[in-house]
């Protein structure tokens, strides 16, 4: 994993989750689901965000193509 996303996920389990979270155990926990949302993995057309194919990473362009999938 690239240090950018090395640096997110720090962020978002430890940083802004630092005064709330105080059980170690929530902290590793929230350290994983984020590692398997915040990746270079969901920026190729097709990533599974869920066991379906309901949500996946699309090819969009523009905001619109987006909000159409959505």
């Amino acid at each position: 994993m690239s240090g950018t996303y090395k640096v997110l996920n720090f962020l978002g389990a430890r940083v802004n989750y630092g005064g709330r979270v105080t059980d170690d155990k929530d902290v590793r926990l929230i350290s994983s689901i984020l590692k398997r949302f915040v990746c270079p993995e969901t920026l190729e057309v097709g990533f599974k965000f869920s066991s379906s194919d309901t949500y996946q990473s699309i090819e969009g362009a523009t905001q619109d193509d987006y909000i159409r999938y959505i």
